[in-house]
């Protein structure tokens, strides 16, 4: 039986009502007239230039793993740019709120921003930053770059893929609304326990909190299957466990972490929403339940989360050295091993988020001694990156800049890391701002993996390097905000300060917080070069058209395709001979060969269903947050009807037809596409094999052959 509710309640419209608008907020109200104003743009110029056909058909219901990645990395920066503006409100209010005299603003006491606001604030960032910004930015890019680096031509499950994208793409949307509709949780991204029980926190708040995290944990869930079956059962022939480039191993290792810990989340949150609608008491501990429930399995899946944004950053790395060294990757075997290590020990370190709730000796010596064992693979790669770069042709490009301050980074976070493992540390710096500013230098070792993927990859997705000038001064902005932001952070930290304070009573950590606001300031340059970046890139991208490799040393198979990729990924179905199957092959002169004819490939074919059912759960999550029950039903019995619909679809396949693919093919190898060499293109690509085949000549043991040796993947 539903509880009973605080506050009024209609058929209509459940909890909703004009005043949970909150045009009373001059923040907001600003925020909302610019998010308005760039809507109405963006609408308006989709119109003018009619591109709703094109967007519709090429992107809103796309099956194709490039293009839901690509999809997946826009929503990532667009979340992430939400996150900083959080932070930088945050920076802002304590710089602004230290000591009795200091002003109010806008109806605070001190500051600009009440302490009800600035909770949301802190909630939102935390939750967005991990979930719905450095989440999917990985996942965009283990969508675009394992089909590739395996020789798939798509995922295993190309709907599912989709409707993970579009789930996650719900929950984003739903942080989104609760600026403007209703208010988000306040008691910290991570979620207190009892304080999110509904008796002492009867708003819809803790609803948008709890929905939110739910929908992003059902969409990475679905992922981590679809990641999981595509490396272990898609993988092109020749392809054996140890001929696997480093950021699939990475990626299989995560999705692993993913697919055993966020169905321990979703319980958590389930557990919790039972107590909020219905009225049990999982997690009241005066009703028969636990509060350290709850605790157990947020951080049960908490912390091995770190190790599933962690891995993948580990493997771009282990990408984007090799290839700026010139060299193969030292210890790959190691590195392996390290990656599954890491994902192990991951189970075993969540209590040391408990190490002060008086736990025995005994308990918090196990997990001191977990966490600080996660240090040894760790140091594996370190020195395995650093051994790689040893006596290499090592160029400072701006992807290879990324990784150095990613590994940079990482061993300031690691060191940090290796201080809070003590128990007798964690005492004494406990919820402080010392531990926040160690688990961002592991965050900003992740974003700048990504930043450095993205340069080093965006060019095999859409055919021209991104301009090198403007990304440089973004690089270096970005280095300059990280200093002058996190230093002062980790000297707070030893200074006693703790986290989430709206008002600061200590006059004397003033100085230290307007430091901080000056990186903050740094950083906002840093996004600004980042903007100029991509349009100088646009602008130019003619006279920065690349070939397929673009950086001229790359090693692994993504490298052996188009740029950009076609539909098909691969017009020939490759064999795999080696670790680093590109640079075998351009060692041994097989580059510029090309089928004589080639066969029909099988491709599945584009569906608006996961784009509806999106739609769908976002409104369901919506009515649920505000107990409007007949919107809820309606959304349930259109889930269940679309689902059923789809499962009689038979014609979800198309076949792209010969000719097609040599017309594509042809394209390339004739220069009527600027810029593309015929080495390494689709079709171009020669397939060699291990045995010998009729017609052909063998080149260091292996063959090559002019048909296609390899029929088309049936999936």
């Amino acid at each position: 039986m539903l509880v009973h509710l605080q506050g009024p309640w209609t058929p209509l419209l459940g909890r909703l009502t004009l005043q949970q608008i909150p045009y009373h907020v001059p923040i907001l109200v600003v925020t909302f007239i610019v998010v308005a104003i760039l809507a109405a743009v963006v609408l308006a110029a989709t119109t003018y230039f009619g591109k709703w056909g094109y967007l519709w058909r090429e992107w809103l219901t796309t099956v194709d793993h490039k293009k839901i990645g690509v999809m997946y990395i826009l929503l990532g920066l667009v979340m992430l740019l939400r996150g900083f503006a959080d932070a930088l409100m945050i920076r802002t209010q304590q710089a602004m709120a230290v000591g009795p005299s200091s002003p109010g603003y806008m109806g605070a006491v001190h500051g600009y921003l009440t302490p009800f606001h600035l909770g949301q604030v802190f909630t939102a960032h935390g939750l967005i930053m991990i979930v719905f910004a450095a989440t999917p930015l990985l996942v965009g890019l283990m969508n675009i770059i394992v089909p590739l680096q395996i020789g798939a031509r798509d995922m295993a499950y190309p709907y599912l893929n989709a409707l993970g994208l579009w789930l996650t793409t719900a929950g984003a949307a739903l942080v989104m609304v609760s600026l403007f509709v209703g208010n988000f949780a306040h008691g910290g991204w991570y979620g207190f326990v009892p304080y999110f029980e509904l008796p002492y926190s009867p708003g819809v708040g803790v609803d948008y909190w709890m929905w939110t995290f739910q929908l992003a944990a059902i969409g990475t869930s679905l992922g981590s299957i679809n990641l999981i079956a595509t490396i272990v059962k898609m993988r092109a022939p020749g392809m054996t466990w140890m001929r696997m480039p480093m950021f699939t191993w990475a990626s299989l290792s995560t999705n692993l972490i993913a697919l055993t810990s966020f169905p321990v989340l979703m319980v958590a949150l389930a557990l919790l929403g039972l107590d909020r609608y219905v009225g049990t008491h999982f997690y009241t501990s005066g009703m028969g339940g636990n509060l350290m429930l709850y605790n157990d399995l947020f951080w049960v899946w908490g912390h091995p989360e770190v190790y599933f944004l962690i891995l993948p950053a580990f493997g771009i790395m282990s990408e984007i050295i090799p290839t700026f060294s010139e060299k193969t990757l030292f210890g790959y075997v190691t590195m392996v091993i390290a990656s599954f290590a890491i994902g192990g020990v991951s189970w075993g370190v969540w209590l040391h988020h408990f190490f002060t709730m008086a736990a025995a000796p005994s308990v918090n010596s196990f997990y001191s001694v977990t966490t600080m064992l996660v240090g040894i693979p760790t140091g594996v790669k370190v020195f395995n990156w650093i051994f790689t770069m040893y006596r290499g042709r090592v160029r400072y490009e701006l992807p290879m800049l990324w990784a150095l301050l990613a590994l940079f980074l990482l061993l300031v976070g690691g060191m940090t890391g290796m201080m809070n493992a003590f128990a007798s540390n964690d005492y004494m710096w406990h919820n402080g701002l010392f531990v926040v500013a160690h688990f961002h230098m592991m965050v900003l070792v992740i974003a700048a993996s990504i930043f450095g993927a993205v340069e080093y990859w965006f060019p095999k997705v859409f055919g021209f390097k991104l301009e090198q000038k403007w990304g440089k001064w973004f690089f270096w902005f970005m280095i300059l905000g990280t200093g002058w932001t996190f230093i002062p952070m980790f000297l707070l930290g030893f200074g006693g300060m703790t986290r989430r304070l709206d008002y600061i009573h200590y006059t004397q950590w003033s100085p230290y917080l307007h430091i901080m606001l000056i990186g903050m300031v740094f950083y906002v340059i840093a996004v600004l070069f980042f903007v100029a970046h991509l349009y100088v890139s646009l602008r130019d991208r003619a006279e920065n058209r690349s070939g397929a490799d673009a950086w001229g040393t790359g090693r692994s198979l993504e490298w052996a395709t188009h740029s950009p990729v076609p539909a098909y990924n691969f017009a020939i179905t490759p064999h795999i001979n080696a670790l680093d199957e590109w640079a075998w092959r351009k060692e041994n002169g097989l580059t510029e060969l090309h089928p004589g004819n080639y066969e029909g490939i099988h491709m599945p074919k584009s569906t608006g269903v996961p784009f509806f059912l999106g739609i769908l759960f976002m409104g369901l999550s919506f009515a649920l947050i505000w107990r409007i029950w007949w919107l809820a039903l309606v959304c349930v019995a259109l889930i269940v009807a679309l689902i059923i619909i789809r499962s009689f679809d038979r014609d979800t396949d198309m076949t792209i037809p010969a000719h097609e693919v040599e017309q594509v093919e042809s394209g390339a190898r004739d220069g009527t596409s600027e810029n593309l060499p015929t080495a390494g293109v689709l079709g171009g690509t020669v397939i060699a094999h291990s045995g010998p085949q009729s017609g052909t000549g063998g080149i260091n043991g292996s063959t090559t052959s002019t048909s296609p040796a390899w029929a088309p993947m049936d999936r």
